[in-house]
């Protein structure tokens, strides 16, 4: 129903060469589950749909978010329009030529739509009698209900929650894993991976200490792109003056690009732009990690800081709490909760800071 052969036969071949490209996860399908676990999360609460069989047919359906269809409908999930849909729509060529798709405002409501198209029809309410972390029933129940005519589609939404641990965000909508232990790796970019280490912080509205996980990247030697931005990564104590010269870029506007002040080398381990960075992120939200700031978000991301404190009604010097989602590319119905300030509590016998 929602996918032709011949455009499963893309698919399927974006999924064999994430699987078998040796033992290294494809920084695609990476960055797809790191953008959109949250929403997967909590839709489960929500209405019951398993995050890791939603977060599955997500990868798959868009190519982790790189199908023509996601991009101009954000539909996510390949639902066609039907006759009860009277939302906007998309044409897109599937089955046939020039078919009508549903076409979303923000990849959030694709994910609702999702799970209120499975737990609204009566074609797949036997899945809703399954244990929510039997993926492999659920799996199987989509394609006997119909919701994909490629034998093989069980098959490839299995490899994909076992391959990339999908199960864990299961179990952590079900409060059977601590987010904490949720350590999903992200790649923002072809060929950049990561590592993990552990770093003391403060939880938001806590006043004790909690060892957290921060997230380092590496990434690719030379220029490279992010959000079609050009950028090169620069370890500790290069030359500022030597990189401008290097790749033909004012000093003036290598801090400027990068909203530094003037500095004669770095001072950390860094992304450097080489053009000004987008007003609009290349994804729809950002969810904050241990350890980062406004401005390393703003640098991850290739979006200018000004727009980020924009569309998240922030100001320069808050900080937002671990875990909250930032919007990049509209302006957010709310502002995060923020962190007070880290490490720090405000003691209840004083107006003053305490260290905790």
């Amino acid at each position: 129903m929602m996918r032709s052969t011949k455009q499963l036969i893309g698919t399927i071949s974006f999924v064999v060469l994430s699987f078998f490209a040796g033992a290294q996860q494809n920084p695609v399908v990476l960055e797809y589950i790191n953008t959109y676990k949250e929403l997967a999360i909590a839709e489960m609460q929500r209405t019951g749909v398993p995050a890791s069989v939603k977060l599955a047919q997500g990868i798959h359906e868009t190519m982790a978010g790189t199908s023509n269809l996601v991009i101009k409908s954000n539909n996510h999930f390949g639902i066609k329009c039907k006759s009860n849909w009277t939302g906007e729509s998309v044409s897109h060529d599937d089955d046939a030529r020039g078919e009508c798709f549903r076409k979303y405002t923000s990849a959030e409501d694709s994910y609702r739509d999702h799970s209120d198209f499975l737990k609204n029809s009566q074609r797949y309410a036997s899945l809703f009698l399954l244990e929510p972390t039997d993926y492999k029933g659920w799996a199987n129940g989509l394609k006997k209900a119909g919701y994909a005519t490629n034998p093989k589609y069980p098959i490839i939404i299995i490899k994909l929650i076992e391959d990339y641990q999908l199960q864990d965000y299961t179990l952590i909508a079900l409060g059977k894993m601590e987010r904490s232990t949720d350590i999903a790796l992200s790649a923002k970019d072809p060929g950049k991976t990561t590592e993990l280490v552990s770093e003391r912080g403060t939880e938001p509205d806590q006043n004790v200490l909690a060892v957290s996980t921060k997230m380092i990247p590496v990434y690719p030697e030379g220029e490279f792109k992010i959000n079609e931005t050009k950028v090169i990564f620069v370890k500790q104590g290069t030359s500022y003056l030597s990189i401008a010269q290097q790749f033909n870029v004012p000093l003036a506007k290598l801090f400027e690009f990068n909203e530094l002040k003037p500095l004669e080398a770095t001072d950390t381990d860094q992304l450097l732009y080489l053009q000004r960075k987008r007003k609009t992120g290349k994804t729809d939200y950002h969810i904050v990690q241990p350890g980062e700031t406004l401005r390393d978000i703003a640098q991850e991301e290739a979006l200018r800081l000004e727009s980020l404190l924009e569309y998240n009604w922030l100001s320069a010097g808050q900080q937002p709490a671990i875990g909250e989602r930032l919007s990049l590319r509209v302006k957010a119905g709310a502002m995060p909760k923020l962190v007070l300030k880290e490490n720090y509590s405000i003691s209840p016998a004083a107006t003053k800071w305490s260290r905790n």
